[in-house]
């Protein structure tokens, strides 16, 4: 197994121990450890691609793994941060809707011998997504560990526009999911028979 699937399965791996973090407060500093794992699970999915790319690593089990590895991350943290009540539960569907939504898509046009490859706003979706969640999660810390109580303090009092940044550009997140989704639908309906 190469190097660049290699970090894909090490992505895979963290999502259960990110999940275990915020799970269960009683882990000193669990969101804190949260935002690490999930930043480097983040970091791995950056340089799988590029790896594999710069020395031509590029397999089949990487061509579906890759993308598989980026949508459990996403939705897994999404998913944690509704349970938190940090994101509304309406973004967690869209974007799990999204994913079955495109999957769908792409499997019906392999069967008819068509590939609908990522497209860079797929690629725009998946940053922005994985941005929001690095936001939202330091949202958390500042909220939830004594550690950052008067920096959470001043935030509120002085400076609530970077106290909501995380939620706008959550949203934004979601906006670019849905837009990025009537795209590949726009642009892969072609590649398929509906009547099949």
């Amino acid at each position: 197994m190469n190097l660049a699937n290699k970090l894909t399965l090490f992505r895979i791996v963290l999502i259960p121990v990110f999940i275990l973090f915020m799970s269960f407060e009683f882990i000193p500093h669990w969101a804190m450890l949260s935002l690490i794992v999930f930043t480097v699970a983040s970091i791995t999915d950056h340089l799988d691609g590029r790896i594999a790319r710069k020395h031509n690593l590029i397999t089949n089990f990487g061509i579906f793994m890759d993308p598989f590895a980026d949508k459990l991350l996403v939705t897994s943290a999404i998913i944690m941060l509704v349970a938190r009540e940090l994101v509304p539960a309406w973004i967690a569907i869209v974007i799990i809707a999204r994913e079955f939504a495109v999957s769908g898509l792409r499997t019906i046009a392999a069967n008819e011998g068509n590939v609908i490859s990522a497209s860079n706003l797929g690629k725009l979706k998946t940053t922005l997504q994985m941005v929001a969640v690095i936001m939202m999660l330091l949202k958390l810390i500042i909220h939830t560990d004594a550690w950052f109580l008067p920096v959470k303090n001043w935030l509120e009092a002085n400076a609530q526009i970077l106290w909501l940044l995380p939620d706008v550009v959550m949203y934004a997140a979601a906006f670019m999911t849905i837009y990025s989704g009537v795209d590949y639908f726009m642009k892969g309906w072609s590649s398929i028979d509906p009547s099949k």
